[in-house]
C-alpha cells in the first residue's frame, strides 16, 4: 500500500477491525519512511453481474451509477451516507444472488423501494426520473399510491 503523503510502498497495519455489518475491513498503517498514519477500507469485490437494459443492451453492473441517482435524489435531506451504503450493498447481494444478469428494471424497482423506507421525498425524486414523469398529474397519482 503506497503512503498517501510520501508515496512509500511500506506501510505497516497496525490496527484491523470489522465494519459496515462486517463488510468491510477498516486497516490503520503507518508508513514506514515518514511515519504518517492512514486509514484503509478492504472490501470484497464479489459483485459482477451484467445489467440488460430497455433498450436490449448489455452493460456491466457500475455501483457509481446508482450512488449518483440515490445522492441525487437525497440531495438536502438528513440521510447519512452510510444508510446509503448500506442500503446498496443489501442491493447489491440480493442482484448478485439472482443470476448473472439482472434487468435495468429490477434495479430501478427495487432501489424506488428502498428509497421508500428510507426517505419518502427521495423516493419521489427518483422515482419521477426513473418513471419519467410528464406532467403534475404523473406526480399526483404517485403521491396518491403512496397515501393508501
Amino acid at each position: 500500500m503506497l503512503c498517501p503523503k510520501c508515496a512509500h510502498q511500506d506501510t505497516k497495519v497496525i490496527d484491523s477491525r470489522l465494519t459496515n455489518s462486517q463488510r468491510e475491513i477498516r486497516r490503520r498503517r503507518v508508513c514506514l519512511k515518514c511515519e504518517h498514519r492512514f486509514t484503509t477500507f478492504e472490501r470484497n469485490e464479489g459483485v459482477s453481474f451484467t445489467v440488460a437494459k430497455k433498450d436490449s443492451s448489455i452493460v456491466n453492473y457500475d455501483r457509481q451509477k446508482i450512488e449518483r441517482g440515490v445522492f441525487r435524489a437525497l440531495e438536502k435531506r438528513n440521510i447519512s451516507p452510510e444508510h446509503v451504503a448500506n442500503m446498496i450493498d443489501c442491493l447489491e447481494e440480493k442482484w448478485s444472488r439472482q443470476k448473472k444478469q439482472v434487468t435495468s428494471n429490477t434495479i430501478g424497482e427495487d432501489v424506488m423501494q428502498a428509497l421508500l423506507g428510507l426517505d419518502q421525498v427521495a423516493y419521489i425524486r427518483f422515482a419521477s426520473v426513473y418513471k419519467d414523469f410528464k406532467d403534475i398529474q404523473s406526480f399526483e397519482q404517485e403521491l396518491r399510491s403512496l397515501s393508501s
